[in-house]
């Protein structure tokens, strides 16, 4: 990799206490087996969005992997800009959006610029336990696909 690129931080959002919600986590975790170039960090952060604001600096992307609600078919991937988060009558599509769309505000205004994409899949099962539905965990390979297409 001759060109000199800037941080990519790929970040797990979600809980893995609460099914497919737990898919960010999951993702980061499968990620962590493989080979990645040097420029790419993996990070879990649960559901401590608010926090990412100190994961930041030197990121010149930011991707996030997220359970997201929007009413497609159990599975379904989206890719998503922060605001297409809010596309909805300005109800967010997943819990954890709301801290990161103003993590993502407070880096604009630390002057930082970052480059963000949301790589989402719709639950299934959104309820206690950790165990991913045979839909969203069937997507994980697509997803990290997704994730390094973006990177």
């Amino acid at each position: 990799m001759g060109k000199n690129r800037g941080k990519t931080l790929i970040v797990g959002i979600g809980n893995l206490l609460y099914r497919d919600d737990g898919i960010g986590a999951q993702v980061i975790e499968e990620m962590k087996k493989m080979e990645i170039p040097d420029h790419m960090e993996l990070l879990d952060m649960g559901t401590s969005t608010m926090d990412l604001i100190y994961q930041l600096d030197g990121v010149e992307k930011l991707i996030v992997i997220d359970a997201i609600k929007a009413g497609g078919l159990p599975g379904t991937i989206y890719r998503l800009k922060p605001d297409d988060l809010l596309s909805r009558g300005n109800a967010p599509v997943s819990l954890h959006d709301i801290g990161l769309l103003e993590t993502l505000n407070m880096a604009i205004k630390k002057g930082l610029e970052i480059d963000t994409i949301v790589i989402g899949v719709e639950p299934k099962i959104l309820d206690w336990g950790m165990e991913l539905s045979d839909e969203v965990k069937g997507r994980i390979p697509d997803l990290i696909e997704a994730v390094l297409k973006e990177s």
